[in-house]
């Protein structure tokens, strides 16, 4: 059973101390199975991925929606990304799982964790009271400079304004 193994990352607190948090999910044992292994993953009666193999499955989940080559973050939407990038993604995930959930199930929960991803993004490198000429430069580690340019872009215009507003006030209900 490949076990996760996380980066682990030092942030300040608010005392001035600093604290190690967990980091990205690296799973290195999973990368490590040969090329005909791959992890079994099983569903209980709703077609849910269960076990120790659904958290390893939803990791890598995670690791592959914040691959910026297969899954970029300069699309508004999840359903306009192109079909090919989420059947690589998921051809990509059955390379390594052999899977009795659906496919349809596979990419709408990839399509969860490319929307955190892209939260998170926002959150931690737009959010900043910076100028957005400091935005566009400031670019993520892993990201490739154009999408975040993209993504900045589509943030600051009207329509991306107009959406979180539309999102925070569906949320405040």
């Amino acid at each position: 059973m490949p076990e996760t193994l996380d980066e682990s990352v030092e942030f300040q607190i608010e005392n001035g101390a600093t604290r190690r948090g967990r980091g990205r999910t690296l799973l290195t044992d999973l990368y490590n199975l040969n090329s005909v292994e791959r992890v079994k993953v099983t569903r209980n009666s709703h077609g849910q991925p269960v076990g120790q193999e659904a958290r390893l499955l939803a990791g890598y989940l995670g690791i592959i929606a914040r691959n910026a080559n297969m899954l970029p973050v300069n699309y508004e939407s999840w359903h306009n990304m192109p079909d090919s990038n989420k059947n690589q993604a998921l051809s990509n995930i059955k390379e390594r799982f052999a899977l009795e959930v659906s496919d349809a199930y596979i990419k709408k929960a990839l399509g969860k964790k490319w929307r955190d991803h892209k939260s998170i993004l926002k959150k931690e490198y737009f959010k900043k009271p910076i100028s957005l000429e400091e935005k566009l430069q400031s670019v993520p580690p892993g990201m490739l400079m154009y999408q975040w340019e993209d993504a900045v872009r589509f943030w600051n215009s009207k329509k991306g304004e107009d959406r979180e507003r539309v999102g925070t006030s569906s949320r405040q209900k």
